[in-house]
């Protein structure tokens, strides 16, 4: 697929965005559902982009930058995969290698958040200097360079892939025997699966785990649309924060755990 010059300026601009989201989290445009839905949309390919974000977002919900420990590249890995899922053409059917494509550039980002975090020291003594003589302005034109160099980490990549011929990215994407693709897709499921394993490992508690084995069952109900289970959702949430006011108020103070403050009552 070719894309206009209109396209390509908007996906430069949305990868630019979503490399200064890595750092700012304000409107999370590094998020793989927001970045993939956007580059979907701009290209004309938005039911495609909202699979591959949706499905790298249940990936992404197990990366978290823990102490010194980095997390794979979110950014750059829905900004590249969606690029190469509109430039391959093959639509829906190509979100499966697409994903198997998105895990090894999420780490291949780590290596690009190392440099542009290294050229950032330089610039972090920059703004020491200024803020000893008061120099207000100036620390803030440091700031917005350095937000502009997390940027320029996602962009230059998404500009390299899109001005390598849509053919070529069709061709190499076509010549990929069954196997491995059929393997890559497995593997992509697999990775989802061990990601959102990773965020119940880390919220997994008593209170939780009965609101968890409630959306299993009834996620397994086909009847029911998304919009239900989420209002379901909200249900149970809303629920859940009466429970913890109640438990919160019972015996002069709670204990915690909104669920065992009320079984205490009785």
């Amino acid at each position: 697929m070719t894309l206009s010059i209109i396209a390509i300026v908007l996906v430069l601009i949305v990868a630019f965005l979503a490399g200064m989201e890595g750092i700012l989290d304000q409107f999370q445009f590094h998020q793989p559902l927001v970045a993939c839905s956007l580059i979907g949309l701009v290209t004309g390919n938005l039911e495609a982009g909202v699979i591959l974000g949706g499905t790298l977002q249940m990936i992404a919900l197990g990366w978290a930058n823990i102490g010194a420990a980095v997390a794979p590249d979110a950014a750059l890995a829905s900004v590249a995969s969606a690029i190469i899922l509109v430039l391959g053409g093959q639509g829906i059917n190509g979100v499966s290698t697409a994903i198997a494509v998105a895990i090894p550039l999420a780490v291949a980002g780590l290596f690009l958040t190392m440099i542009v975090r290294t050229l950032a020291v330089p610039i972090v003594h920059m703004m020491d200097a200024a803020a000893e003589k008061g120099n207000i302005g100036q620390i803030e034109l440091l700031q917005i360079l350095a937000i502009c160099m997390q940027g320029l980490r996602i962009a230059i990549p998404a500009g390299a892939l899109l001005f390598i011929p849509a053919e070529v990215v069709q061709n190499t994407l076509n010549s990929m025997p069954e196997w491995l693709t059929t393997g890559m897709a497995i593997g992509g499921g697999m990775v989802v699966a061990v990601g959102y394993a990773m965020v119940i490992n880390m919220m997994a508690n008593k209170e939780v785990w009965p609101f968890f084995i409630i959306g299993f069952v009834v996620a397994a109900i086909s009847q029911l649309t998304l919009i239900a289970l989420g209002a379901l959702g909200i249900a149970l949430a809303l629920i859940y924060l009466n429970l913890s006011e109640r438990g919160g108020s019972s015996n002069g103070g709670g204990h915690g755990d909104p669920l065992d403050d009320i079984l205490n009552d009785y």
